[in-house]
């Protein structure tokens, strides 16, 4: 067995922590590089546990890369809970409701050649320091590793998640609700299901699908926007949702098929909640400052890390009740939440089925369309999509270029949107213009892309500007 610290292995694999998680290319996740990584996570960031809690999501090679991560476990003296394939969410919750680290073999939305393995404590996402600390544990590269079958999952896990949401928002909470569950791949296609229904909503099941749909919630694909606005013209129901691949993203529609914003889907979640701090990375849309509605906004980098670490912040502060959320309309809850006498406790990792449920009952609850929920938030609109196939060098260089050249940067970026008022490097380089446009670019942290975000006083130049940048960018890099 080769013997080397896990920063070592990491270089020499391409399997990297990114935004969220450890990712990387399928062929290069082996088991024992994947053995390695469960092993560097239980010895550096969790050496008191006597037990994990351990499932993937619905691609064809999570089974196998979650039997190296078993065979780690066992390895370390650990009994391995296995629940199998359900939301990432989910088993967080296990694991906390447990006392136990989790540890989820998800690629989320990235490309199918592609995989990941996110890591829990028991009280939620490992930290960045969490992640330093694991790349500079020693740890071994065991030969010809050949990991025994995975077990029956454990039902108790969808049971906890399900029932979260069942008994705090109760049986009628949706009842004459009629909601469209777009399917696809999604390993929460069938729990979400199973909580709707249980909520009181009548479910109308679409497109699932047994090959691996790549579901970017914060850059939904021009089929899926079709695809949506078909089934409204064909069915009659109150919304349509789904979930990126792991479930910790939410897709919403309102009864059109006209897919909401995530960062519109934060706002209006924190809302129902009535919370009082709200932390979200600096690309959700800037109407969650212009409503004037929270006590307390906190901007962070990219990353549900960055948004969990303002949301302890906060929480030290005493700010009352703390959430957060991401422009790709993940949810993450920091204090409980009592509401007619049940008490929703906190999930400090991205969640699906919060927002969508909330969303859902305050639509019910104030007698509105799903359309209608954000019709007095300030009119300010987000569009994002990205080049796939961008070196993270490649990306990294251009942007470096555009810091020390703002002549370059308004042509590239937004030449008719007037003067370059301001720029905020927190992550990436955003943009600020005098007519009120807002342009960011950011390399991902999942894979090799290069991302474009915008904003604007209309959801139609918020997408010109953010397709136009990323044409004049591909133009510049060919």
């Amino acid at each position: 067995m080769n013997v080397m610290t896990l920063q070592e292995i990491a270089a020499q694999s391409g399997v990297a922590f990114g935004t969220s998680g450890a990712r990387g290319l399928v062929a290069d996740m082996t088991p024992a590089l994947c053995h390695a990584y469960t092993t560097a996570f239980l010895l550096a960031v969790a050496p008191k546990a006597t037990h994990v809690v351990l499932g993937h999501d619905l691609r064809p090679s999570s089974p196998a890369i979650a039997a190296a991560c078993a065979a780690a476990a066992r390895d370390q003296g650990l009994t391995v809970v296995y629940a199998g394939a359900l939301p990432t969410p989910a088993l967080a919750l296990y694991g906390a409701q447990t006392g136990a680290p989790t540890i989820v073999v998800t690629g989320s939305h990235i490309p199918f050649d592609r995989n990941g393995i996110k890591f829990y404590r028991e009280d939620g996402e490992i930290s960045k320091a969490d992640e330093q600390a694991m790349l500079g544990y020693l740890v071994g590269l065991p030969k010809n590793l050949q990991p025994a079958p995975l077990p029956a999952p454990l039902a108790a896990v969808q049971q906890a998640y399900v029932d979260r949401y069942v008994n705090f928002f109760g049986a009628q909470a949706l009842e004459g609700m009629t909601v469209a569950v777009y399917e696809h791949s999604s390993v929460g296609r069938d729990v979400l299901r199973e909580i709707l229904e249980g909520l009181g909503a009548e479910v109308l099941p679409l497109d699932r699908s047994d090959e691996f749909v790549p579901i970017d919630t914060e850059a939904v694909r021009h089929e899926d926007v079709e695809r949506a606005l078909e089934w409204a013209a064909v069915h009659d129901f109150d919304a349509v949702v789904s979930t990126d691949g792991d479930a910790d993203r939410p897709l919403i529609g309102d009864e059109t098929g006209e897919w909401l914003r995530g960062d519109v889907v934060g706002i209006l979640c924190a809302q129902y909640l009535q919370a009082q701090a709200v932390v979200t990375p600096v690309s959700s849309n800037t109407a969650l400052e212009r409503s004037q509605v929270f006590g307390q906004v906190l901007r962070t980098r990219i990353g549900s890390p960055y948004v969990i670490a303002g949301m302890e912040g906060a929480l030290a502060q005493g700010a009352g009740l703390v959430v957060g959320y991401e422009a790709n309309g993940g949810f993450l809850l920091g204090s409980q939440v009592l509401r007619n006498g049940q008490r929703l406790g906190p999930l400090p990792t991205r969640d699906a089925v919060l927002p969508i449920v909330a969303l859902l009952c305050a639509a019910k609850e104030r007698g509105l369309k799903v359309s209608e929920l954000g019709y007095k938030l300030p009119k300010r609109f987000t569009a994002s999509d990205r080049l796939q196939n961008v070196a993270t060098q490649a990306s990294q260089a251009l942007i470096a270029r555009l810091k020390h050249d703002t002549a370059l940067l308004g042509q590239l970026l937004a030449p008719h949107s007037g003067p370059l008022e301001a720029l905020d490097e927190t992550d990436g380089l955003r943009a600020f213009f005098a007519s009120g446009d807002i342009v960011h670019l950011r390399p991902s942290g999942n894979a090799p892309e290069l991302r474009c975000y915008a904003e604007s006083s209309s959801a139609l130049n918020a997408r010109k500007l953010c397709d136009s940048c990323l044409l004049r960018v591909l133009q510049v890099a060919g």
